[in-house]
């Protein structure tokens, strides 16, 4: 069974329930007789089904149906590589010592890393992304800092002039960092302007610099350019990578790890 992600908390969902969140994406105001109609099953399931939902955090109930509890560009990028992205965030959980301070950015992989941090004692995070509340809340053995800023629910994460200067008050051991693009000649970038001063400000604040990007990133140039791959030191990626474009990445001086 595949899984989609919530605030960092890897959940299962059946077909019926991924078939729902699809209906109440693209249509927020089909009621539950509706959608009990388009899937064949009763209300009474639906209405299930919809509680299921709620309380793993990926609805909001309303009167006579429900929305999704995040915005669209978010559920669409959650969908996306889902088992690469749970194995990059696993191995970047595992470049996290006891007592370590890390910056973690915003993204849909790297917030994922944290439920990963179970077991380990000590470790503050500071970070732009409100995806990691839930993890956070249940983990006593962190510490979390959350940037102020303005909130953009497309990316669920604190951005602006606020955020940028809140991150350069902290030094961190290591941060964890994500992109739009990773290319050659473009090096990492963004497609949101403000996101790439964030990058930028928490790989300038942390000792080692780690990016977490899935392989379908490689090759492709956000608007935005955040820093040339020669101020990352690891790139956590998956095994869709070609070997010829990790030879190249390596040649440029990073080290590759590819799970």
């Amino acid at each position: 069974m595949k899984a989609m992600q919530k605030g960092g908390a890897m959940v299962q969902m059946m077909g019926r329930e991924k078939e729902i969140l699809r209906i109440l994406s693209e249509d927020s105001g089909k009621t539950v007789t509706e959608i009990s109609e388009m899937l064949e099953v009763s209300a009474v399931t639906i209405r299930s089904d919809l509680k299921a939902l709620a309380d793993k955090g990926l609805v909001v109930r309303t009167r006579g149906g429900a929305f999704p509890a995040f915005h669209p560009s978010i559920l669409e990028r959650q969908k996306n590589m889902v088992e690469e992205k749970e194995r990059i965030a696993k191995a970047a959980a595992d470049h996290v010592e006891d007592g370590d301070n890390i910056m973690i950015v915003a993204g849909t992989t790297t917030p994922l890393m944290v439920k990963y941090l179970l077991g380990k004692r000590d470790i503050h995070i500071v970070t732009n992304s409100t995806l990691i509340y839930p993890q956070a809340r249940i983990n006593p053995a962190l510490r979390l800092t959350v940037v102020g800023g303005e909130f953009r629910a497309a990316g669920e994460a604190m951005l602006g002039p606020n955020a940028t200067r809140d991150m350069q008050q902290f030094h961190a051991n290591k941060a964890f960092l994500g992109t739009d693009g990773v290319s050659l000649g473009k090096g990492i970038t963004a497609d949101v302007v403000e996101m790439a001063e964030i990058v930028k400000v928490a790989a300038a604040q942390s000792d080692q610099r780690i990016l977490l990007a899935d392989s379908s990133k490689y090759g492709r140039a956000g608007f935005a350019h955040i820093m040339g791959l020669e101020n990352i030191d690891v790139l956590i990626t998956d095994t869709g990578l070609p070997a010829g474009a990790r030879h190249a990445l390596e040649e440029a001086g990073l080290l590759v790890e590819q799970v």
